[in-house]
């Protein structure tokens, strides 16, 4: 089988290569799912999208844009045909693995001031000490403002970091596994040691100055943080990957580089037969769950929105748009590594530089929690593919025993429309620095356009 590479044409090759260095300015200035839906409208924008207002009338050819609490977001280019008929839908998830800090977080101890943390989503604890850390999330204060924090990222900005203990002194260390190595209580960021001046005999100095430089450069208190959304996340910026430059390193892959082609597919449709829709969700990484994960009624309100602005509301129209609607759950898939191949099934796993990566299933050994997609919807995906020239493969997430993985695929399946999951092959997943080939990124963009374009 032929690889990407071997098939583009000098100006396909640029498009790469300049579509590469979009995605990695999007993904440095996106680390967090607030980031991403912030970047995604600056962008949405640029192409003509504007937000949805109830009062107005739909028609065909408009673009919208609803944004839920600053955390998920939907994107719809309406089509010349009812929404009843059915939508195109993408949908990626913006939220990533990392630490959060705790809501009581600032302690001292022994002289040094910490943040306390917990992680979110599935991490190898250990990837996450001895390296720089930034600090990305908001602060809403109790008279409504809401201050955004970025530090970390400016080459002259301060990090923090979790430590990591000596391996002169990691005799007893080494013997835990890899699970236990480090534990999750154990992931404190070191953020200060510097005592307050005082002329007077106080506890924890040392917090009371760090708590004193968050006054004074950022006008946060401690009892802000209780009403704060703080995540730790990796400092500095995405970097090309070999010495070919064929890949991407950084933090976020999963599932930004999803989020990132499906928006630019979106952006550059234009009066579709049937309405595309992009969904941006948030809280994938522990079950989709919340307000602003995708079991909520979200998108399915906005679907609702849009029928009552451009036709006459009932529910049952609102049934018909999503039975008669087709959808890629544009989330990554494992990518093969050569030095951990007794994981992987070859005949059935995705490979870099081999273009998008299908998955008909997900879940975990017996398809459990999977969405499997029907083989009628599967083959008009095939066709889409074969009329574009579209380089695509088809893979599970490992081996049948080995573990396995979800996506927000079965959720909007139980909706009842055609669902099935494609996107770009990862490894490292859930590392804070992961990697993707620039060509299989390309090849997810050409696909997701095609499917809003032709999919009926």
């Amino acid at each position: 089988m032929k690889t990407v590479w071997e098939k583009l044409s000098d100006q396909q090759f640029k498009e790469v290569m300049d579509l590469s260095e979009d995605y990695k300015k999007f993904l440095d200035e996106a680390k967090t799912e607030r980031e991403a839906v912030d970047q995604s409208i600056i962008l949405a924008k640029k192409a003509g999208f504007k937000e949805f207002k109830a009062n107005g009338k739909v028609k065909s050819g408009d673009k919208l844009y609803f944004n839920n609490r600053g955390k998920s977001l939907a994107l719809f280019v309406v089509g010349k045909k009812p929404l009843e008929e059915g939508l195109n839908i993408l949908g990626a998830h913006i939220d990533s693995p990392r630490i959060d800090l705790k809501q009581n977080t600032v302690y001292e101890d022994n002289g040094l001031a910490l943040f306390d943390t917990h992680y979110y989503g599935g991490i190898k604890n250990y990837q996450w000490v001895a390296r720089p850390l930034a600090i990305h999330g908001v602060v809403c204060k109790k008279d409504g403002t809401v201050i955004k924090v970025k530090i970390g990222e400016k080459e002259d900005d301060p990090v923090i970091e979790i430590s990591d203990l000596l391996i002169h002194l990691a005799k007893d260390q080494m013997k835990k596994t890899a699970a236990e190595v480090i534990e999750g209580e154990d992931l404190n960021a070191l953020a200060a040691s510097i005592p307050y001046k005082s002329k007077k005999e106080e506890k924890d100095l040392v917090k009371k100055n760090l708590l004193d430089i968050l006054k004074k450069e950022y006008d946060i208190e401690e009892d802000d943080f209780l009403s704060a959304e703080l995540e730790l996340v990796p400092a500095g910026k995405t970097r090309d990957l070999g010495l070919d430059r064929s890949m991407i390193l950084g933090y976020g892959h999963d599932d930004r580089v999803c989020a990132f082609t499906s928006l630019r597919a979106i952006t550059e449709t234009e009066k579709p037969d049937r309405t595309s829709a992009c969904i941006m969700t948030d809280k994938e990484e522990i079950g989709s769950v919340g307000c602003s994960g995708a079991q909520s009624d979200f998108f399915v309100n906005c679907v609702a929105e849009l029928i009552n602005s451009s036709d006459e509301y009932n529910d049952l129209k609102l049934r018909h748009a999503l039975e008669n609607s087709k959808m890629i759950s544009s989330d990554v898939s494992i990518a093969f590594d050569p030095n951990y191949p007794s994981v992987s099934e070859n005949k059935n796993t995705a490979f870099f530089g081999r273009g998008i990566s299908f998955n008909k299933f997900t879940g975990v050994q017996g398809k459990e929690y999977s969405n499997d997609a029907p083989a009628e919807y599967v083959a008009k995906i095939r066709k889409i593919m074969d009329k574009n020239d579209i380089s695509f493969q088809f893979a599970e997430l490992g081996k049948v025993d080995q573990g396995g993985g979800g996506t927000i695929a079965f959720i909007l399946a139980n909706k009842n429309m055609d669902v099935i999951d494609a996107g770009i092959p990862v490894q490292n997943m859930h590392a804070p620095s992961e990697s993707v080939s620039k060509a299989d990124v390309y090849e997810a963009y050409r696909a997701y356009k095609a499917f809003l374009k032709e999919m009926n």
